[in-house]
């Protein structure tokens, strides 16, 4: 594993400890969406892996424009300032994957590990596993540290803590 640096090692652990997203996508009239998403990452694909329902807005956005934006942050303490919160917007594209593919298989296995709860969702026939491919992400670490990031760095951060 190459040494990584201290931005890098910041975005890793809270791309690791949050599990919620707002999803980011572009609607039939062009005008932007906004959801909620828990979401999961998945080693092998090096990718972060959603599953969402066919009946969903978002879904349906990414269906007919797979490019999206998903923002991470730590979550607020009550009495601290907000406006240093931690947060990443992941810049992707999406891919709906067939059910019982390999990488089907590896997402669906990656978010049952972090959301074992789920594995019922996981049999309902409008459900879809879809794998974002990152291609970029501006990450702000903190009040005056932010910076953009390639995708290497990105998949560097995905990787197991």
């Amino acid at each position: 594993m190459p040494h990584l640096s201290r931005l890098t090692e910041q975005l890793r652990s809270l791309l690791h400890t949050q599990r919620v997203a707002a999803l980011g996508t572009i609607g039939d009239e062009g005008a932007p969406f906004v959801s909620m998403v828990p979401y999961a990452l998945e080693q092998h694909l090096g990718c972060v892996v959603i599953h969402i329902s066919e009946l969903a807005e978002h879904t349906r956005n990414l269906q007919a424009r797979p490019r999206l934006s998903l923002m991470v942050m730590q979550s607020e303490v009550a009495g601290e300032p907000v406006h240093a919160l931690p947060r990443v917007t992941l810049d992707g594209i999406a891919a709906v994957l067939q059910p019982d593919s390999q990488p089907w298989q590896l997402c669906r296995s990656a978010y049952l590990q972090r959301f074992p709860d789920a594995g019922m969702m996981t049999q309902l026939p409008d459900f879809k596993f879809v794998a974002i491919e990152v291609k970029g992400a501006r990450q702000v670490a903190g009040f005056g540290s932010a910076r953009s990031i390639d995708a290497e760095e990105v998949r560097l951060a995905l990787a197991a803590l």
